[in-house]
């Protein structure tokens, strides 16, 4: 069941009209009325607050995106990028937002290149910027390109910690090797990621709150090479 589906049920499960939740949760009418369409997702504040008026978890409210990063790795697998391709992504992601790969030499004036390299593959992380920022993630067979990711995104915050960003980013799995996972709390920080469309061909939104305020967003989209 899609977001859309299950924020309906639930909300009719409880007798509540479209009105009535969003004068509980302090929005507007047409704020609801988008999400039961799909026009619009509610950022995680909302997903929490949506869990504790109908007593589910976030998990069971994000399923269906869940889901559909599962459905859409096995998908492209089978198309163009096999198991090994995307272990090493994994594993390159991991080195370099984990903070075990030096920098190489900068391409683009005033970026910062990662490159890690195993066998025929190659991936490099390259990033501009700090504050407001942009950068790509590519991978490489045989200096062949394969994949590509492009993300810009602003700290909007002093209580952003790179640190926790670091920490989320290095938790990417074959379930959802785009970014970080659904969801992820750790002490006053939350983490949020949705993802639309397939590892060939997709567009997403990540963003960190503390204390449920929101201090950090970004954008990405990208997919195959060919």
């Amino acid at each position: 069941m899609s977001f859309q589906e299950q924020l309906q049920t639930l909300r009719k499960s409880r007798g509540l009209s479209q009105e009535k939740l969003a004068e509980i949760m302090g929005i507007s009418r047409q704020a609801v009325a988008k999400w039961e369409v799909g026009q619009s997702y509610p950022d995680i504040a909302k997903l929490i607050a949506l869990s504790e008026i109908f007593n589910v978890s976030i998990d069971k409210l994000v399923n269906d995106y869940e889901e559909n990063c599962h459905l859409s790795i096995e998908h492209s697998k089978s198309n163009y990028i096999n198991d090994k391709a995307v272990d090493f992504l994994l594993k390159a992601k991991k080195a370099v937002y984990g903070g075990n790969v030096s920098k190489v030499k900068a391409l683009k004036p005033g970026s910062y290149d990662f490159e890690y390299v195993e066998a025929n593959f190659k991936y490099i992380n390259t990033f501009l910027g700090e504050e407001q920022f942009s950068g790509e993630e590519a991978l490489w067979n045989n200096d062949i390109p394969l994949w590509s990711m492009n993300y810009t995104g602003r700290v909007l915050a002093q209580t952003f910690s790179w640190q926790f960003l670091r920490d989320v980013l290095s938790l990417v799995s074959k379930e959802n090797p785009f970014r970080g996972p659904v969801i992820y709390e750790k002490g006053q920080y939350q983490y949020h990621c949705v993802i639309n469309g397939e590892l060939e061909w997709f567009q997403g939104y990540e963003e960190i709150y503390f204390n449920y305020n929101k201090v950090y967003e970004c954008f990405f989209h990208g997919g195959k090479i060919k």
